[in-house]
């Protein structure tokens, strides 16, 4: 794919970019440049770009603030010590974007244009993404994110498609560091069904775990536990990472997909996890077996997985009549997260293959 390039007249001086990396929060800085790219069904996609970051101006008709058809993936760039740039599976994250893509009606960006759109941003705006000497965790998130921008009221697959990326400067995702997160378990709301678009990664299923969220947050707690929407009764996933179960015999059992999002950090651990000599069952897994398997010590270890928060413990399930409390360990957990974190930072071998280099 062809990409022009116009350069940001008036980037981020040097001195408040040092500001930013130094503390980058979360999704709350943004690049000098962006990426687009369109598509049309008489040109397929063409018209690629990185020019300034800036605002997008849209028509009142754009087809996307009326029918929500959008899909997005997440991802980081790594700085390593040797001041190389490198990201982590970008070819599963397209992967996933073709399958949202499908469910969506949208138009299917190959692999290898997802890639290069994603490698020519962070080249573009490498000086964002952040240095860790001497340890931390900092990275440049990117968002990969496709949208119908076609002007048009009517209900139909859109004739007229964005594909973008931009970036972030990121720091730890939870505040106060790597602890355990509590959990509320959601009586009332579902995330996704049977048929669906559970595992689509579209901005209408993250609007859907909104309400239960903020139900969450007013109960003191970090994030949502979802259960299926046919019983009720089986573990679905939280509202923006996918769960472990540890069993004392080394063992571990994750949520089977189908309605829920398949995660890259969730495959990739399945695959960590088995190289160090724990098998990984995907099953039905209920709500009594974790309430039950907790108490009477038959699982150990809890965590959650995601791009943004990579591995974190998961600590107390909390509901309006009752409190799990948080399992005894979080040794494999960090285990697994110093295995996935040292090699996307490479500190550590990539025995897998999965680090891609930028630059």
């Amino acid at each position: 794919m062809q990409i022009s390039t116009t350069a940001n007249p008036t980037p981020v001086e040097q001195a408040r970019l040092e500001e930013i990396h130094a503390n980058p929060g979360f999704g709350t800085h943004f690049t000098d440049h962006m990426l687009l790219v369109e598509w049309t069904p008489d040109a397929g996609w063409h018209n690629a770009r990185i020019e300034p970051y800036g605002p997008l101006t849209l028509d009142p008709a754009t087809a996307v603030l009326h029918y929500a058809q959008e899909t997005f993936e997440g991802m980081k760039a790594y700085r390593h010590a040797d001041g190389s740039i490198w990201t982590f599976r970008p070819e599963q994250n397209a992967a996933r974007m073709i399958r949202s893509s499908q469910r969506l009606a949208f138009p299917e960006l190959p692999v290898e244009h997802f890639v290069d759109c994603v490698d020519a941003l962070v080249e573009a705006d490498q000086r964002w993404v952040p240095d860790n000497t001497g340890g931390g965790e900092k990275s440049l998130y990117l968002r990969p994110f496709m949208f119908a921008s076609e002007k048009f009221l009517g209900v139909r697959p859109a004739q007229h498609v964005t594909f973008m990326v931009i970036a972030s400067p990121a720091g730890a995702y939870f505040k106060g560091g790597i602890k355990p997160v509590n959990l509320w378990l959601s009586e009332t709301f579902t995330r996704a069904g049977r048929g669906g678009m559970g595992a689509a990664k579209t901005g209408g299923n993250y609007a859907a775990s909104l309400a239960a969220q903020r139900e969450a947050i007013e109960q003191g707690c970090d994030q949502v536990v979802f259960l299926d929407d046919q019983e009720f009764r089986y573990i679905e996933e939280l509202g923006g990472m996918n769960l472990f179960f540890v069993h004392k015999d080394g063992s571990i059992v994750t949520p089977e997909t189908g309605t829920i999002l398949e995660g890259i950090t969730r495959d990739s651990i399945i695959e960590l996890a088995g190289k160090l000599g724990h098998a990984v069952e995907e099953r039905k897994f209920s709500i009594d077996e974790w309430r039950d398997g907790v108490t009477s010590g038959e699982i150990t270890e809890i965590f959650a997985c995601g791009t943004a928060a990579v591995v974190t413990p998961v600590g107390e399930l909390r509901t309006p009549s009752a409190v799990t409390p948080a399992p005894a360990s979080t040794d494999l957990t960090m285990q697994i997260r110093d295995a996935l974190v040292g090699m996307q930072f490479g500190r550590t071998e990539d025995t897998f293959g999965w680090m891609h280099q930028v630059c």
